[in-house]
């Protein structure tokens, strides 16, 4: 089972994420969140981190040079899209690095193969949020996994979107051949961008042993 943590904001906390083995840490580069990356952590610092995490780069609607800049500048290793990117961008962007394509999913019927049936060749995985209104991530609110459990997908997922502890028991029943991970952000926070290691650790101690 992988861990992604989103909303990084301080070099302290990625290297306490590397300390647990958290999989992955996203730092959002949308100027509009709470979470931006851009003014808290140096591009030199972060280039310069040499921990086992992998570090995820997420944009809205960002074009490819700004995208690809971040990566070069803060050594990314995979770039998130949470926004209305093109399967054309993703493509342009798969060549340089790896690529997770975000779907934001709401209480409307739809077909989730459907959905992605243009990203299939053009990203390495999808990352599944709840749909709220305008809002971009992080609003601490779940959609229905009953959704993607009958879709078909073929690409490694990670389910996001409102994910606490108390969600422990239901992320270990969820079962998709292609379940890669978990997404988590807001409810792992003690305000926003600086997370709570306890709920983390104890994130980590309850899916101990879920593949």
């Amino acid at each position: 089972m992988n861990i992604k943590v989103c909303g990084i904001t301080q070099m302290k906390q990625l290297q306490q994420l590397d300390g647990l083995n958290i999989d992955f840490a996203g730092f959002i580069f949308h100027k509009d969140s709470p979470r931006y990356v851009g003014d808290k952590i140096s591009k030199e610092e972060l280039q310069s981190a040499d921990f086992d995490v992998k570090k995820v780069g997420v944009f809205v609607n960002a074009g490819y040079d700004e995208i690809m800049d971040a990566v070069e500048d803060y050594g990314l290793d995979i770039v998130q899209l949470h926004g209305d990117e093109t399967p054309e961008l993703c493509e342009q962007l798969m060549e340089e690095v790896e690529v997770i394509k975000v779907f934001n999913i709401g209480s409307e019927d739809i077909s989730i193969d459907e959905m992605v049936a243009d990203y299939d060749e053009v990203c390495d995985y999808y990352l599944f949020d709840a749909k709220v209104g305008d809002a971009i991530g992080g609003t601490g609110t779940k959609f229905d996994w009953k959704k993607i459990a009958k879709s078909k997908i073929e690409k490694p997922f990670f389910l996001s979107g409102g994910i606490s502890v108390d969600d422990i028991a239901q992320i270990k029943a969820f079962k998709h051949p292609d379940y890669f991970g978990i997404d988590v952000n807001s409810k792992f926070e003690k305000s926003p961008g600086v997370k709570d290691m306890a709920l983390l650790l104890q994130l980590k101690q309850g899916l101990k042993g879920k593949k």
